[in-house]
């Protein structure tokens, strides 16, 4: 019988996770900024453009990835390119970014309200928490990816917004932004301590909204280790 192979490096050593949280730190104190940088009239553009300004200024060596600002129906894009749209009372905005720092990516993505929110909007904002916080919970050590896929995506079919989650519950990180594993239905891949892996379950309605929470989890060997220290309650600013 031969021997599952995996990816190499798949499993981060003590160095390289130090260095992914971070990368993961920067982004929470980038949050931290963008909550009382924003306000409506700006573009996301210039929210992407402050993102980037923010890490330079914190250190890192540059972006993971080109920050994803997509506000109003323009949330519904899940790889939304910031554009010239400006951002207006009402809206849900949804902030995708990660910095390098050393080598090694962070990645996070926060949803949040602009001035008010409508009970709908709040509702499918819940829902995407709770099937996040579903999908962390079921992560931890000798399980399936596709389990905590399943965790995710059983939460978000049962409110009927099945068909609107449309990408997998998450992937590795490392000196690249994606890396295996992948956590998606699919995914055979069993989770090992040393594995960081991304729990990022979404709901984008075409022409309306869409709402996304993202943390980047360290699997161990009794658990999971949450490195994405900003807050998921529903802020609105």
């Amino acid at each position: 019988m031969s021997k599952r192979t995996e990816p190499l490096g798949i499993i981060k050593s003590h160095d390289e996770i130090k260095r992914i949280k971070k990368a993961q730190a920067m982004g929470d104190k980038c949050f931290s900024h963008l909550l009382e940088f924003i306000t409506p009239g700006m573009t996301e553009t210039h929210i992407a453009a402050a993102i980037e300004e923010t890490f330079r200024k914190l250190g890192a060596s540059g972006t993971s990835f080109a920050p994803i600002c997509a506000s109003a129906e323009r949330g519904a894009l899940p790889h939304a390119v910031p554009t010239s749209h400006k951002i207006k009372e009402g809206d849900l905005l949804t902030i995708d970014m990660g910095a390098m720092a050393d080598g090694y990516a962070g990645d996070m993505t926060r949803t949040i309200g602009i001035g008010y929110l409508t009970d709908e909007q709040k509702k499918l904002y819940d829902i995407v928490l709770r099937a996040q916080l579903a999908g962390i919970e079921k992560a931890g050590p000798s399980v399936k990816a596709c389990d905590v896929d399943k965790a995710c995506r059983d939460i978000i079919e049962e409110e009927g917004f099945g068909e609107y989650f449309i990408h997998g519950t998450g992937h590795g990180v490392g000196r690249q932004v994606h890396e295996p594993p992948t956590v998606n239905s699919n995914s055979e891949e069993i989770l090992r301590p040393g594995m960081p892996i991304t729990i990022e379950p979404g709901i984008y309605i075409p022409k309306s909204m869409g709402v996304r929470i993202e943390d980047l989890l360290i699997i161990t060997e009794i658990g999971i280790l949450n490195i994405t220290k900003s807050t998921k309650e529903l802020v609105i600013i």
